[in-house]
């Protein structure tokens, strides 16, 4: 596994645009087989998306090297997720940044994630199953919010919770998805940037969804 690791680092992240010696730092110390099934932590530090169950997936390794630098976040940073998932992108962002706060809709992966990042003693991460569109009001503002699922649009309540001088970034649209950066300067302006076309799966809206 480490020799894999090593591999993912050089080639797919050194090797592409990573240059954040904090993110490259990050993703050699989480355990990227411990958020994959079982079956498939052979294939754990392939460069490409893989199943986790219920519906979902845990996004390639250069996607969440390229949107945790993208971020740019600080130590003393609080961070909102939405989309849990396996917790393995939590993770990256629990060794960049002072708090994290991860909303997932689906209980059962949100159940499975918070047993494992609390395994692995990542005690600055804090997870709920809850409507990922709500944001999570009681811990705001954040100065980064991150989106792991692509909504059509980036829901207000996101965009109110994110403090002056903040950082939000969200994979948006739905047959088309653009990764798509809001800045709010201190006088609550919000900036827009666009970058990469790339593919999520959908941010549902509605009831929690316990699992099987």
């Amino acid at each position: 596994m480490e020799d894999r690791k090593r591999h993912m680092i050089e080639r797919h992240l050194k090797g592409r645009d990573i240059t954040d010696a904090r993110v490259l730092a990050a993703m050699a110390k989480v355990p990227r087989e411990r958020f994959v099934p079982e079956h498939l932590r052979d294939e754990a530090y392939g460069d490409y998306p893989l199943p986790i169950g219920l519906g979902q997936t845990i996004s390639q390794p250069y996607i969440v090297a390229y949107m945790s630098q993208a971020l740019a976040l600080r130590p003393d940073e609080k961070v909102l997720e939405i989309g849990t998932g396996s917790g393995y992108q939590a993770a990256i962002l629990g060794e960049l940044a002072g708090e994290v706060y991860s909303v997932e809709l689906v209980c059962e992966l949100q159940q499975r994630a918070a047993g494992l990042l609390a395994e692995l003693k990542y005690t600055n991460i804090h997870t709920r199953c809850a409507d990922g569109y709500a944001g999570w009001a009681g811990h705001a503002p954040f100065d980064a919010i991150l989106l792991t699922a692509a909504p059509p649009e980036i829901p207000q309540a996101l965009i109110d919770q994110l403090a002056p001088g903040g950082r939000l970034l969200a994979p948006v649209g739905v047959a088309l998805q653009r990764l798509v950066m809001l800045r709010k300067d201190p006088d609550g302006t919000i900036r827009t940037e666009i970058t990469h076309d790339v593919r999520f799966v959908p941010m549902v809206r509605g009831a929690l969804v316990p699992g099987q």
